[in-house]
């Protein structure tokens, strides 16, 4: 710390990285944001519908975890100036780098299909029409904007697109709720013994805490330092680290607050209605939507599926982009969507591809409930190992420099690890298979 000390902190650094609140959210914010996608609103309308308040701790509980674990994955990035794959493949065996890559590109493919799917019927929903038809349209508009559009104005666009999920926090405001029970709840866990109970904190666990979340926010960093002419890895730059992990750590625990407030809200909006109303079962997002209307009226109906829509948006871009990003780095291609496309010709075919791949999907006569239940299970494969090799690579002092990883930080990472291991084996013990 003494020689960050003497060195002057704005040296090097241009004026715009003097930077508000506004601009300090980036990666953390668009990263906590495509959390709460279409396959996540299913998860937390089920969560409120089958059993109320009683699960609002859980949010609470995954926040700080969250935090700590998406801190780290930016740090690598931050620091090494490459992706979480592209340094898992300068440290660990092909076979094993490839292997988490493979099960990662599969369950976002899934994940983004049964998104695209959702977005569809929330769309039909509200203006009628063919699903399919709005499927294609939404896949072609994500590509376009994904491969054409400048990276900086992407990912304005994407910030701007996370204020979709003011809907959820709209719903519950218009909705009547009791507050006081929520407040009491989110303090006074209500524990059930149950499977269905533990099915739902395991699915919540693992909506909230996913893989491609780890590779999409380290990624991010490595290109906002493309993007600042100023700006260059930490290990090259040490000077600029205190700085830079200021902001790391506002972006990063504002954007997964904002998540998991969302999130909140979606239990309480649901618990509040479906679940007052005895209606406990609920699949997939447009279901919630579609029983909302006879319960809560017209209103809260069109803010809950325009807030699908929304999110889906933003959500789809981010899962074809990160499983991209992976594929691209292990196999040591150029990268990035700071790049134009006919210098990254390779990266922007998986994108593309991976997307086709998903709108697909709704073509099929795949059951896209089973599809996102086994992209569930592939989630939970993939993310323990490779949150324990993250947090190995935090740690190894030939990548990280003098960054390595160490205090807080690294208890509360190492407990997130621990606490998704458990949540994967109750995943697998609680599956009705």
């Amino acid at each position: 710390m003494t020689e960050i000390a003497q060195t002057p902190p704005i040296s090097g650094i241009d004026q715009q990285e003097r930077r508000g609140l506004l601009k300090v959210l980036g990666p953390g914010l668009v990263t906590g944001a495509s959390d709460d996608d279409p396959s996540g609103i299913a998860t937390y309308s089920q969560a409120g519908a089958q059993f109320g308040f009683d699960l609002g701790w859980t949010l609470l509980f995954s926040w700080p975890l969250m935090c700590a674990i998406q801190e780290i994955s930016a740090r690598i990035g931050r620091v090494t100036g490459r992706g979480i794959a592209g340094n898992l493949a300068l440290h660990y065996p092909k076979s094993v780098v490839w292997g988490l890559v493979s099960l990662l590109v599969v369950a976002n493919t899934i994940n983004l299909g049964a998104d695209l799917g959702a977005m569809a019927a929330a769309l039909k929903l509200l203006v009628g029409g063919s699903a399919l038809l709005y499927v294609a349209g939404f896949s072609a508009v994500i590509v376009i904007l994904q491969v054409f559009m400048r990276y900086s104005r992407y990912v304005a666009l994407l910030k701007w697109l996370s204020i979709s999920l003011f809907a959820y926090v709209g719903v519950a405001m218009i909705v009547k709720t009791p507050w006081a029970t929520v407040g009491y709840h989110l303090v006074v866990p209500n524990f059930s013994l149950s499977t269905d109970y533990f099915t739902v904190v395991v699915a919540i666990l693992g909506t909230t805490i996913s893989p491609y979340l780890f590779f999409w926010q380290a990624e991010e960093e490595v290109e906002e330092v493309k993007e600042r002419p100023s700006a260059k890895p930490l290990r090259r730059a040490p000077h600029l680290a205190e700085p830079e992990f200021h902001r790391i750590r506002i972006d990063t625990y504002l954007g997964m607050a904002f998540s998991n407030v969302v999130a909140l809200f979606i239990v309480i909006s649901t618990a509040a209605t479906l679940h007052a109303h005895g209606i406990t079962n609920i699949q997939t997002s447009s279901q919630a939507a579609e029983a909302l209307r006879p319960i809560a009226g017209q209103l809260v109906f069109l803010i809950f599926a325009m807030g699908i829509i929304g999110t889906g948006l933003l959500a789809v871009p981010v899962l074809a982009g990160s499983a991209a990003y992976a594929v691209g780095e292990a196999a040591k291609w150029k990268v990035g969507l700071a790049r134009k496309w006919h210098n990254a010709k390779a990266y922007y075919g998986i994108l593309v591809l991976l997307i086709i791949i998903g709108a697909l999907l709704n073509f099929t006569p795949i059951d896209p409930i089973k599809a996102l239940f086994w992209s569930a299970v592939i989630n939970g494969v993939v993310a323990v190992p490779v949150m324990v090799m993250m947090m190995l690579l935090s740690s190894h002092k030939k990548a990280m420099g003098k960054f390595e990883l160490e205090g807080g930080l690294k208890t509360v990472g190492w407990l997130a690890t621990g606490v998704m291991a458990v949540a994967s084996v109750g995943m697998f013990a609680t599956a009705r298979w």
